[in-house]
This record gives structure tokens, sequence and C-alpha cells, in this order.
């Protein structure tokens, strides 16, 4: 359950089945990685709306070579690679991923045709070395785990910038009212993530207590250089837990695309 929200139903899932319950309108709202909504499909924007990044669970779907392959750098070099190991051995590049659908769209942007793919479930990192493919596209967060493996990131092969994301299955039958819930719990995480980055400034004038304000945290300090300048303080910091406002675009942003 969450609190003040007692009409809401909380399931707890899988990343990946929370992906294909608002994909199938199954869920109204959900929390799943951006990575595996996109992987849905041609048309996933029809049928989920991204609400709002939620700042966690960060991860890079890139395209990965062995670090002994020192001529390819670039999806283009991969191209030529492709169609010369074609060529020569009559048979297509392996490129192992559970990514098929990101690969595909991506390999096809960059006019990539001669390849394969071998679809993987486990330890995709680990393809290259058994010989069960020659390339990989797979998520990565800090590319530890790709060098262990003596593996590199193209330089122009980041496919996706994926993080935690709270979106909305369009297909699910929604009501105003369940609009309205959706913009409460909105307006609440947005008002978390905006005070992260703010803090009240107060000071005293001549006549005793003065004004208050919300700075951008990179900026207190000047802020609070200029109300010395001025012959004001003392002055005061602390950080608000959250910061309000009264307009909430997503939630104004899902009425419309559900058309209530």
């Amino acid at each position: 359950a969450i609190d003040r929200l007692p009409d809401v139903q909380v399931q707890l899932l899988s990343a990946a089945d929370i992906a294909v319950a608002l994909d199938a309108g199954e869920a109204h709202l959900g929390v799943t990685g951006e990575d595996l909504l996109r992987e849905r499909g041609e048309g996933v924007d029809r049928r989920v709306m991204l609400l709002r990044p939620l700042g966690f669970g960060r991860a890079d779907v890139v395209v990965a070579a062995p670090k002994s392959w020192i001529d390819v750098e670039t999806m283009a070099d991969v191209e030529e690679v492709a169609a010369a190991y074609l060529a020569r051995t009559g048979r297509r590049l392996r490129v192992a991923t559970k990514y098929t659908v990101l690969t595909r769209a991506f390999f096809a942007q960059h006019g990539v045709t001669d390849y394969r793919i071998v679809e993987s479930n486990g330890a995709t990192e680990g393809a290259p070395a058994a010989g069960a493919a020659e390339l990989i596209v797979d998520i990565t967060t800090t590319g530890a785990t790709l060098a262990a493996n003596n593996l590199k990131t193209l330089a122009d092969g980041v496919i996706l910038k994926s993080q935690a994301q709270l979106a909305a299955g369009l297909k699910a039958p929604w009501t105003r009212d369940q609009v309205e819930i959706a913009r409460g719990l909105l307006r609440a995480v947005e008002a978390r993530a905006r005070a992260k980055d703010l803090a009240t400034v107060a000071w005293a004038g001549q006549e005793g207590e003065g004004p208050n304000r919300l700075t951008p945290i990179g900026e207190l300090f000047q802020t609070a250089e200029n109300i010395a300048a001025s012959g004001l303080g003392p002055t005061t910091a602390n950080r608000p837990d959250y910061v309000f406002q009264a307009e909430c675009p997503a939630a104004d942003a899902l009425a419309n695309a559900l058309g209530l």
C-alpha cells in the first residue's frame, strides 16, 4: 500500500514483467528500466508513456567488441568487418544479445546488415570468449565487467542511456479519478526530486526577520555572500524534504494522451 493513496493497489514484480504489464495495459503505472520498455518494440510510445526518470538503475545499452580488434572502433568499422567476414567465411557476424529489438534498429540506423543475432539470456559478456559470438550488445554501468572480459564499447556504440522510469500503460482502463491519483503521486515524486537540488535561504534584516527564498545548491554560498554584502544577516540555509509546485506537466501530458 501507499500512504494517503488508499485506492492504489501495489504489486511487486520483476522489472521485465512490469514492462510487459505496462505494454499490455495490465498496469496503470509501473517503475521499470527504460531499456526494457524500449525493447517492447515498434510503437511502444503509443502504448507506454514515460512520466518521470527516477535517477537510479542507470545503465547504458552498448555495442562491445573484443579489445583485440584494434581496427574496430566505430559502427562504420563494424560494417566493413561484417562484409569482409561474410566474404571470407560465407557466414554472417554473430551478435550476442537479449536486446534484439534495440540491436536491429541501431544496426539498421548505421547501415550494418551482414550480421545475425544470437539470443542470450545469460552472461552475454562471455559470448566472444566462449566462441558463441563476435560482438555483443548488453547493458553496462561502469564498464568493469566488459573490461574484465576483454571487451570495449565502440566510440559511437551507445544505443540507449537507460535508467528507472515511472511509466504509464496507455492501454490500461483509465478513469478521470485514476488520472488524479496518478497526478498526486507524480506531484510528490517531482517535489522530492526538486528538493534535492534546492535549499531554503532565510536572513534577518534591519527590522528583524527578513524573507526567505529557494536557491539552487550550486549557488548557495554565492547567495549568502550577496546577502552579507547587502548588510543583511545572519543567513541560514536548510534542505527541504519536498518542494511542490502548482503545475504537474507530466500528469497533464498523461491526461491529454488518454483524452481525459
